[in-house]
């Protein structure tokens, strides 16, 4: 492909001299720019738009639960093993397709990861079976694997780290966006041309995506769209080494382990979230499909703002003299006590109680996982990201699938909702606290 032909740089803002960034709890001063500009942004926005995509074509399973259970006779232990099957071939593609990223590239290896679930996420269409919707499920888990270790190694390469959780927040958000979109969408094309035609017409989107992806992504380096200036800015932190890291390098490390305890323990939250909240809609409040829409987006609109909140905060916190470890932890923290209310959701009669308070713990949710995701890039190198992100979402997508067996069978049994609550109240803070066990200060792991 030819190159794009370099614009002039656009007239932006000024950046401060003096801003603050930090590494393992150490400050250390941005260089002066005094024109930097917004392309990195527009990179922000095609990750946003990727994982708004991502989410529309995993939350179809959620949203048409009721109209697939009543077609082919599924009760919920069944819907629990295909929220399964999806998950176990998430846990898989996160442990390949991450590495896969930091050998081949972020550009090549989204745009295969894009079409290979949007492939699978279509081939529902065809199911006709409870062994072919499985089937479809599990290639789509497969494939979607591929992308947030692409976005944070997109962050990662296109942004400083005092601007990183931000952008990691903002990129996020795309996931509130799918779930938003998803529900408004979805019931009236399953209403009006079948259940089908959603899985075709939301997989298709993903071919138009991946259009502006090839023309508009390269490395910063690389990129003629970029203006000197904004490139110094962007690579104002220390310079790392270049080169590969093998998974051995990478295990030994408490780093490591402080991202993947922190994906299991409340990745599985997130799952519940998108597979479970339209059905305790329905169930519990006695919504229609046509009537659930509403609801749906306004929880995900304030996980929304949970996700940018997230991000601005930690990202505040620096700019203001604190440490990347404060700042993020103190961050997580906040997220984590607003997530505890959701414990009484199982309880409460009113529609509109019970929404406010998913979407509280959804949004802090966001804000939590923003933060999360910035450390992997606090404490290893850009070269490690992708495969980190990898291993850590492999975690966080097995605990998704015992959550789903969980609840799959609490509700054949118990038709309440009352223990995932509860599960789902009381995860972050543990979470935090491992966290902090296993990472004091977030200094850098030593990898050579």
């Amino acid at each position: 492909m030819d190159p794009v032909r370099p614009i002039a740089p656009p007239n932006a803002l000024a950046a401060s001299a003096n801003l603050p960034s930090a590494q393992g709890g150490e400050l250390a001063s941005a260089p002066a720019s005094n024109r930097v500009g917004y392309f990195r942004w527009v990179i922000c926005a095609l990750l946003l738009f990727g994982v708004t995509k991502n989410y529309m074509d995993r939350q179809l399973l959620g949203v048409l639960k009721t109209t697939l259970q009543h077609n082919f006779g599924w009760d919920d232990i069944q819907y629990g093993h295909l929220v399964s099957y999806f998950q176990a071939a998430y846990a898989a593609g996160m442990l390949l397709v991450g590495r896969l990223i930091d050998r081949f590239g972020t550009r090549a290896g989204y745009a295969v990861a894009m079409t290979f679930w949007s492939l699978a996420s279509m081939a529902h269409a065809a199911a006709g079976s409870f062994v072919s919707f499985a089937a479809a499920r599990f290639a789509l888990g497969f494939g979607e694997a591929g992308v947030f270790p692409a976005s944070i190694k997109s962050v990662a390469e296109w942004f400083p780290k005092k601007e990183r959780a931000l952008a990691t927040g903002i990129f996020n958000a795309g996931t509130s966006v799918g779930a938003i979109v998803t529900p408004l969408v979805v019931p009236w094309i399953a209403v009006h041309w079948g259940w089908r035609s959603a899985f075709l017409l939301t997989g298709a989107f993903g071919f138009v995506w991946l259009v502006f992806w090839v023309l508009l992504y390269r490395k910063p380096e690389e990129h003629l769209r970029l203006s000197r200036a904004e490139l110094d800015y962007i690579r104002c932190d220390p310079s790392e080494p270049v080169g590969k890291i093998r998974w051995s390098a990478l295990l030994p490390h408490r780093q490591t382990y402080t991202f993947v305890v922190g994906k299991f323990l409340t990745d599985p939250i997130w799952w519940f979230y998108l597979f479970w909240v339209p059905d305790f809609l329905q169930r519990k409040h006695g919504l229609a499909l046509m009537n659930i829409g509403v609801p749906i987006m306004v929880i995900y609109l304030i996980s929304d703002v949970g996700s940018v909140a997230g991000g601005w905060l930690s990202s505040r916190l620096i700019h203001r003299g604190s440490t990347v470890n404060a700042a993020r932890k103190i961050t997580m923290l906040v997220c984590a006590l607003c997530v505890t209310p959701i414990v009484f959701a199982y309880r409460i009669e009113s529609l509109w109680g019970a929404v406010l308070l998913i979407g509280l713990a959804a949004a802090a949710h966001q804000g939590f996982s923003a933060n999360l995701y910035t450390l992997t890039s606090d404490m290893f190198p850009a070269r490690a990201v992708g495969s980190v992100v990898g291993i850590g979402g492999m975690a966080g997508a097995i605990g998704g699938m015992l959550i789903a067996e969980v609840v799959g069978h609490v509700l054949q049994w118990t038709g309440s909702y009352m223990i995932p609550f509860v599960m789902a109240g009381s995860a972050y803070l543990i979470a935090l606290f491992l966290i902090h066990i296993l990472a004091p200060k977030l200094e850098p792991a030593r990898i050579t």
